[in-house]
């Protein structure tokens, strides 16, 4: 313990000196357009950092929603005018390999200085060439105490015969959901091979009758949510998910499976159909500002990879175990990376054929 808060201490010390560094000017012949189209899930960033934004530098940001990854993916893909995209991470090498994403600029954001090393140069974006990180956290399961004689602690559970037609999982997140079922066999998140994955297909098969399909994942309609209107008893979930639950009812608990919980993560993009690039590198460095990534994670609740922003957190959102939890909780866990064309394939048919099985 002693050592842990040690180490916070000096990430704390480093963050305040680093708040202090000036904001750059805008570089000569930078000038952005008056308004900025952001796509991102809805109540993702608070319209306080929007206005901030405008007043700041008179550009009006036109926030945009979509209900799954897969419709952002698609807006991007077809050429849709947007500037700045908030996107999970596992999709981010298709749409590079694609050329559907613009190089920033690293000269225009030199507030990613704040992003922890930890979550720069990974291996779908090495050089940070396409994506600024935005939030992180974990996938794990939302469930009533009071409806189990024991305490959710495997993805295993999920699987329980007695819980036919009370499991809920996102009809959209299919790489998550093949994902855990990877994860409660013993394998990789991420595994391409053929064997394992057939394995995978069986088990999701059995896990079928368990299912309700959660199909809307907008800020009204959560795990939470269902499992208090008794629709469910266990859900595939977030820790967003999981500290709404118990404010509403304290029976509603958040479990880190003991097989290896998934990590998930958002990064800022700039599609190449952007009419407004200079606009949207502007505001990827304003986000980057330690005040300003603390006030957003204040309000959405996710942890946040920018070390700056630390020692700005509400106090019972650093300390929080469900949002950053403990290194032990996360033995054996995985980030999602993006699968190989051929891999890409045989999931897509593995979930086809799980959502279309009869329950």
């Amino acid at each position: 313990m002693n050592k842990r808060l040690v180490i916070i201490s000096l990430i704390i010390l480093t963050a305040l000196i680093s708040a202090c560094t000036p904001e750059p000017t805008l570089p000569v012949g930078k000038t952005p357009e008056p308004e900025l189209v952001l796509l991102d899930w809805a109540e993702d960033v608070p319209q306080s950092i929007l206005d901030k934004f405008k007043a700041e530098y008179g550009v009006t940001v036109k926030y945009l929603t979509y209900e799954s990854t897969e419709e952002a993916v698609d807006r991007i893909e077809v050429g849709e005018l947007l500037d700045v995209v908030v996107l999970d991470n596992d999709n981010l090498d298709q749409l590079i390999r694609q050329g559907q994403l613009r190089p920033i600029d690293p000269t225009a954001i030199p507030n990613i200085k704040n992003i922890s090393p930890n979550f720069r140069g990974l291996s779908f974006d090495p050089t940070n060439t396409y994506s600024v990180p935005f939030n992180w956290g974990t996938t794990g399961i939302i469930y009533h105490t009071q409806r189990f004689d024991q305490p959710i602690t495997t993805w295993a559970d999920l699987w329980n015969p007695g819980l036919a037609g009370r499991v809920g999982l996102w009809q959209y997140e299919s790489r998550e959901t093949i994902g855990l079922t990877l994860k409660s066999l013993g394998y990789s998140a991420n595994s391409e091979n053929p064997a394992e994955l057939d394995e995978a297909r069986q088990r999701l098969l059995e896990l079928r009758p368990n299912v309700q399909f959660i199909e809307n994942m907008s800020s009204g309609v959560t795990a939470a949510y269902l499992i208090h209107e008794f629709q469910l008893d266990a859900a595939m979930g977030y820790a967003y998910d999981a500290l709404e639950g118990a404010a509403v009812n304290p029976d509603i608990q958040y479990a880190l499976p003991s097989e290896g919980v998934l990590l998930w993560s958002d990064s800022f993009i700039i599609p190449t159909s952007s009419p407004n690039p200079a606009g949207a590198e502007l505001f990827l460095n304003f986000v980057l500002r330690p005040e300003i990534a603390a006030e957003i994670a204040n309000y959405n609740y996710y942890a946040t990879p920018n070390e700056a922003a630390l020692p700005l957190l509400d106090a019972d959102l650093r300390d929080n175990p469900i949002v950053f939890p403990t290194a032990e909780s996360l033995n054996n866990s995985e980030i999602l990376l993006p699968l190989s064309p051929e891999a890409t394939a045989l999931y897509d048919e593995i979930w086809a054929e799980f959502v279309n099985a009869t329950p």
